[in-house]
């Protein structure tokens, strides 16, 4: 928990009351870490998800990051190809002015996923962080920091 908090604090700048938003299984070395112990150990409030991306429809993830003005946004570059391929239009109808961090966890992302993350999600604004080595440490090893 303590490496959790270390580096939920450092890598996403979580502050008390922010509201972060993980996608990820809260079973996952990336759920359990970024969704329980690091953001509410720092007094943050978190939104947990549970299902796909694209399920009810493909802007769910944008419709909760709206409704919960999320400042904090971490989700996968699995997730973000398979909403890459649906278009612009699903992210672009929802207010995401309330994120200042966008991060990736998994996979490291690849050009064309970071540039639509940053240029379609984030509209430029957003830092864009991608984490490593978690899995075997329970935390991020190493990070580009905010």
């Amino acid at each position: 928990m303590v490496w959790a908090t270390f580096t939920t604090r450092l890598s996403f700048d979580t502050h008390r009351n922010d509201i972060h938003y993980c996608t990820a299984d809260v079973g996952w070395i990336t759920g359990h870490s970024y969704i329980v112990y690091g953001p509410l150990s720092l007094g943050a409030n978190v939104v947990m998800f549970e299902g796909i991306p694209t399920y009810p429809h493909m802007g769910t993830f944008w419709e909760i990051i709206q409704k919960h003005k999320v400042r904090t946004f971490y989700t996968a570059p699995t997730a973000l190809r398979s909403l890459m391929k649906q278009g612009d239009s699903h992210v672009v109808k929802y207010d995401r002015s309330s994120v200042r961090i966008l991060g990736t966890v998994g996979e490291t992302i690849k050009a064309p996923e970071w540039k639509w993350y940053n240029t379609v999600v984030g509209e430029g604004k957003c830092h864009v962080l991608d984490t490593f080595w978690q899995t075997e440490t329970g935390g991020h090893m190493i990070v580009n920091m905010p």
